[in-house]
């Protein structure tokens, strides 16, 4: 039974000065995609946490958690407080919960991502990778 990938590999065989070679992607190992989403996902919380830092001195900079804090306080005729909440402490606490959330998400979802498709390649085949020699 030719599968389109097949189809596509006896094509595209014509006569380079390099050697090619086509190989079929047909298994991922489960703990190889769960260490690489794992330090993806690092990256991804350092990123996290750095742009939490720098939009919350931009703010403070800026004067907006002041105007914010004298906006919520007409509301509340001064009995709340905005920025007893909005400090450097509780905005970098927040932003550490959000990074250790996505860096687990992240690294169930490259085990899953694996998984599935190391179920899907019963049906397909694999992928089908072209590598060229120089």
């Amino acid at each position: 039974m030719s599968t389109v990938a097949d189809k596509l590999a006896k094509k595209s065989s014509r006569k380079t000065s390099s050697k090619q070679v086509r190989l079929r992607l047909v298994y991922i190992d489960f703990w190889s995609a769960v260490k690489l989403s794992f330090l993806g996902a690092i990256a991804i919380a350092i990123v996290t946490l750095v742009s939490f830092l720098l939009i919350y001195l931009v703010m403070s900079a800026t004067g907006l958690i002041v105007k914010a804090d004298e906006f919520v306080g007409g509301f509340t005729d001064g009995a709340f407080k905005l920025s007893s909440i909005v400090g450097l402490p509780q905005v970098l606490a927040f932003g550490s919960v959000v990074a250790i959330l996505n860096l687990i998400v992240f690294t169930v979802l490259g085990a899953v991502i694996a998984g599935i498709y190391n179920l899907a390649v019963k049906v397909t085949g694999g992928l089908l990778v072209g590598f060229t020699s120089n």
